[in-house]
């Protein structure tokens, strides 16, 4: 063998250079053009499963508190029959219900996610801006305020022509209290949690950010619809105020915008009830 031949072997062989080895891309290739907050380990299948968890949990929670008030004398007839007992249990069971469904969010979010809960299902800081933090807070707690001044003004105009379920859990001290405990520590946490931190990105992913907004917002206002007795333009409201939330959230991309207007809104309703009510000493809805 000719060495010279050998050892041209390899030049003649070796590939030619490419555009791309000549010049290397400045941006790597974008793997998804979903947005941060929209990219969440979990799909439509998960939001039926959710549904089938709610629905179980309502059945497990009125299992399991019918013995409980049945320990303390308190049986199922009586429930039925007396106003102040009924909405306690009511209460209880929305409160237990609220305990299965975060639980099962964070066993799934434990499987499928290696952030934190919190964070895994959207919480997170809101981002900088150039007001001060303490004022982008204060506007928030404003606009829950206001949000509650419009739907209560809109309601009085058109009030309801028959009493509205959820008016029972204020014909007591005992049950007023423990009502408006949840709807100001629990519920807006909870319920953010639920519809604009797990409902919410599924759709938008899906969608789009409008329809989700519209769609996460009119879901809100229609599983509230029980405790307003449908009446149409009670429900239309909290669609209203349900969509409102969504579009906060859809905004910042974090559930703590929303949380915010959520818990004034709520804190503001408790504080009016109370103002009404003397601080509870004369209960105006009490038969």
């Amino acid at each position: 063998m000719n060495p010279d031949e050998n050892n041209a072997r390899p030049a003649a062989e070796a590939p030619s250079p490419t555009v791309a080895d000549a010049a290397p891309s400045a941006e790597p290739p974008r793997t998804c053009d979903v947005p941060l907050d929209l990219q969440v380990p979990w799909d439509w299948v998960d939001l039926l499963l959710l549904v089938a968890i709610a629905v179980g949990g309502i059945l497990v929670s009125s299992m399991i508190l019918v013995s409980v008030f049945g320990a303390f004398g308190i049986g199922p007839s009586r429930i039925q029959h007396t106003r102040e007992d009924a909405a306690l249990f009511a209460i209880c069971t929305q409160v237990l219900l609220y305990a299965i469904l975060l639980g099962y969010l964070a066993a799934q979010m434990r499987i499928r996610s290696s952030s934190p809960f919190w964070r895994a299902i959207g919480w997170r800081a809101l981002q900088a801006v150039s007001v001060p933090r303490p004022l982008v807070w204060l506007g928030y707690i404003a606009g829950g305020f206001l949000l509650q001044i419009f739907v209560t003004l809109a309601s009085s105009a058109f009030p309801p022509r028959r009493a509205l379920p959820i008016q029972m859990v204020f014909e007591g001290r005992t049950t007023a209290m423990f009502f408006m405990a949840v709807a100001v520590l629990l519920a807006p946490l909870v319920e953010e949690t639920i519809f604009r931190g797990y409902i919410y990105p599924v759709v938008a992913r899906t969608y789009g950010v409008l329809a989700s907004v519209l769609f996460t917002g009119a879901v809100f206002g229609l599983l509230h619809g029980s405790q307003l007795g449908f009446a149409w333009l009670q429900v239309a409201l909290l669609i209203v105020v349900g969509i409102i939330l969504t579009w906060a959230r859809a905004a910042t991309r974090t559930v703590t915008s929303s949380y915010l207007l959520h818990v004034s809104y709520n804190s503001f309703q408790v504080i009016w009830f109370l103002v009404a009510s003397h601080g509870l000493s004369v209960l105006p809805l009490a038969r």
